[in-house]
């Protein structure tokens, strides 16, 4: 009956394609490139995280406490006589209740007082009445490096 026809499968069937082995090779470049940029948004950004408050502190000749594991709580009294707590202007009638209630989250007892020069001692005394009656004991009062020496050595 009939005959079938055989064909010859050469170059150009399937067959005889192969496949590029798969790639084992991880290119770093693009992580490389992006980690770079986030190292530069980070530095550039990290000195703007600071509390912010323009005040002129008092120079003194202490030296800096040691850097705690937790982040510092912050009081700030400014020349024009607004308190501050971190960078949040504070009503001072709700203030040692705030305290209260930041004191029972937080481990340490430990806070930071900044004040501007022009502000009064009486002022300062106050404020620090109001932290000790909120809980808080060890009061750092932050003040500008290379004041003047008491002791007679000068600066």
């Amino acid at each position: 009956m009939g005959a079938g026809v055989v064909q010859k499968q050469g170059k150009g069937g399937r067959r005889g394609r192969r496949r590029p082995a798969a790639m084992s090779e991880i290119n770093v470049t693009p992580f490389v490139d992006v980690m770079l940029v986030l190292l530069i948004i980070f530095m550039v950004a990290a000195p703007m995280m600071t509390v912010g408050v323009p005040i002129e502190l008092p120079e003194t000749a202490a030296t800096a406490l040691p850097q705690e594991e937790e982040e510092p709580l912050s009081i700030t009294l400014t020349a024009d006589g607004r308190v501050l707590l971190m960078s949040n202007e504070e009503n001072e009638a709700d203030l040692v209740t705030k305290l209260r209630a930041i004191a029972a989250e937080r481990q340490d007892d430990k806070v930071f007082l900044r004040a501007d020069g022009s502000v009064t001692y009486e002022r300062v005394a106050q404020i620090m009445g109001a932290l000790n009656a909120a809980g808080f004991r060890k009061i750092g009062l932050v003040t500008e490096q290379g004041g003047p020496r008491l002791d007679g050595s000068g600066n």
